[in-house]
């Protein structure tokens, strides 16, 4: 697959990887699970993945062969919504997904069932979105895995999630169907985390239109956009599976020496199988049986 030295020359060149969707844009910060990242992606059925890099940062061959990839620096200011808006308006209509290296998207009966097959039946339901929630992963032995991350030895929050009122900007009144969630390692360890940061849902999968922008705070400009369900019933979500958190915390010197384990009692292994977040509440089927 190509590699492009810009985000400006993959938008000018780079169009068949937004021809058609599902598209994942995968966003590497550090060299974490890189490969297995892209390699989760291809596995739930994307047409492309596309992954936004430093030129630094090495591929696995068996990756670095299907991916496309985008020379680009993670570090500055809102990196991740300037590409993200910027693909928004290079591929209108095109169902998109973006996240970091290190995370893991995981929906209802995702081990038999491709993306695109429940992207096609949310379109059924009038839906231009698919509500998704960090979940965060961390290792089980900080010893044995000081930057908090094992595929082997993954561990979750079994509890301790919720979720509040979203206001209007400027009053007291709630927004329509629409939330704040909370829980995990942001929630646990909020001391550590800005306010900014602590959410955990994000619309991780859309529809591009006309007109869409990302917002820093993992929203969109368009209310409806950011609802978890139509009016109706329940509608279908998934999780990201997510280690970047732990990582976070565990790198940032003012809160890694306060960390000797995220264990606590309601600790479980990661089963890597989406029948655990089901059976947890952490995804919903909505229509789809």
């Amino acid at each position: 697959m190509p590699q492009y030295s810009s985000l400006t020359q993959f938008l000018a060149e780079g169009g068949v990887a937004l021809a058609k969707g599902p598209v994942a844009l995968i966003f590497v910060e550090d060299d974490v699970e890189v490969g297995t990242t892209l390699r989760h992606h291809f596995d739930c059925g994307f047409k492309d993945v596309v992954a936004f890099m430093p030129a630094a940062f090495d591929l696995p061959e068996d990756v670095s062969e299907k991916v496309h990839r985008v020379h680009y620096d993670m570090a500055t200011d809102g990196a991740l919504e300037r590409a993200v808006n910027a693909v928004i308006k290079a591929a209108p209509g095109v169902w998109l997904y973006y996240c970091y290296n290190g995370e893991y998207l995981f929906y209802p009966f995702c081990e038999t069932r491709s993306v695109g097959e429940m992207i096609a039946f949310n379109v059924e339901e009038r839906r231009d979105t698919i509500m998704t929630f960090v979940v965060d992963l961390y290792a089980d032995d900080l010893g044995a895995y000081p930057n908090a991350v094992s595929l082997e030895r993954a561990h979750m929050d079994r509890s301790g999630y919720y979720a509040l009122a979203r206001m209007k900007p400027g009053t007291q009144w709630p927004e329509e169907r629409q939330l704040d969630f909370f829980g995990g390692l942001r929630w646990r360890y909020e001391e550590h985390v800005s306010e900014a940061s602590r959410k955990i849902d994000r619309v991780a999968l859309f529809k591009a239109v006309s007109g869409l922008e990302l917002r820093a705070n993992h929203t969109f400009n368009m209310p409806e956009y950011n609802t978890y369900s139509c009016e109706w019933h329940h509608n279908i979500s998934a999780a990201i599976m997510s280690f970047r958190t732990a990582k976070a915390l565990k790198r940032n010197p003012g809160s890694s020496f306060d960390i000797e384990t995220f264990q606590w009692h309601n600790s479980a292994a990661f089963e890597w199988h989406s029948r655990q977040l089901l059976d947890l509440g952490l995804i919903e089927p909505g229509q789809w049986f």
